[in-house]
């Protein structure tokens, strides 16, 4: 028979090779499944073991920690799956968690630059040389597309077709997803690829689209930098400048401009569209302060 710690393993397993989650993921389901077999394991039980009121004692702790409502709930959520792959797997025929709903956390709406802010940001990079060359093309792929930044700075040569005028991306789980790009990002890239990042590589090669002066691939690290500078250029609140700063106002500039949300939810490479839909309340918050600031009587 498995043990326990056997069934944990499986079940990562299972979440990356069949569900097509993160390997981040994984490991947050891994800490959250070691945290909650600690705790039993002080009280003598075993993870096939726990009952209901097991569960809802755990979470009570987890609160009592002063846990976030969001990671209380997504160590809920490690749980139910865990519990759910027991009951496909016939370890178990009943979940502990049939009765525990997941409450509802608020979303805190994400921030967006306005397309003054963005055009500014894409900007700040001197395309009088060849590293400006390759920042001011990093810029407009991100804005044109509305990539993770681990996705664009893992693209390939062979990840982007000009003629065609689009990418091809990787997100969560290895899921690939085909991206059209605009004229001002697609003239970027030729320049950048004419005249910049072959100066950039000298004598080197590389398979990667975006490169370092050391000749090796672009990484997140070496792009928030060159963000953070970018922004600092272009008068942007420093503390404005997160990472997916980029992406958060492509998805809201294409809503404001009549975009289906359907479309937005396969560009951002939403698995579910609930998630997309949290850039409506966005352009909705917006909609409703410009009408308080310029309606006669808003």
């Amino acid at each position: 028979m498995n043990t326990p710690a056997g069934r944990i393993g499986e079940f990562l397993d299972y979440v990356v090779v069949e569900k097509g989650l993160a390997l981040n993921t994984r490991d947050s389901y891994g800490r959250d499944l070691a945290n909650f077999e600690g705790w039993l394991d002080k009280k003598g039980l075993k993870l096939e073991d726990a009952s209901s009121s097991d569960i809802s004692a755990y979470l009570k702790s987890l609160k009592d920690k002063g846990l976030s409502p969001r990671s209380y709930t997504r160590a809920l959520i490690t749980l139910r799956g865990f519990y759910k792959f027991l009951l496909k797997k016939k370890i178990l025929t009943a979940s502990p968690c049939s009765l525990i709903d997941i409450p509802r956390v608020p979303r805190k709406l994400p921030e967006f630059l306005s397309s003054e802010e963005v055009v500014s940001l894409i900007m700040a990079p001197d395309d009088a040389s060849p590293l400006g060359l390759r920042d001011r093309a990093m810029l407009e792929t991100l804005y044109a597309t509305g990539l993770r930044v681990s996705e664009l700075t893992t693209l390939k040569l062979n990840d982007i077709n000009l003629q065609g005028g689009w990418l091809t991306a990787f997100g969560k789980g290895s899921k690939e997803r085909v991206v059209p790009l605009g004229e001002a990002a697609m003239s970027s890239l030729k320049k950048y690829m004419d005249d910049g990042r072959g100066a950039i590589l000298g004598k080197r090669s590389s398979k990667a689209l975006f490169v370092t002066t050391r000749g090796s691939g672009m990484t997140r690290q070496n792009f928030w930098v060159i963000m953070k500078n970018c922004g600092l250029k272009a008068g942007i609140d420093s503390r404005r400048i997160k990472p997916h700063i980029i992406r958060h106002s492509f998805a809201t500039h294409l809503l404001e401009h009549g975009a289906d949300l359907r479309i937005v939810q396969a560009m951002l490479g939403h698995a579910d569209i609930s998630t997309t839909q949290i850039y409506t309340h966005v352009t909705n918050e917006r909609l409703k302060n410009i009408h308080r600031k310029k309606h006669p009587r808003g």
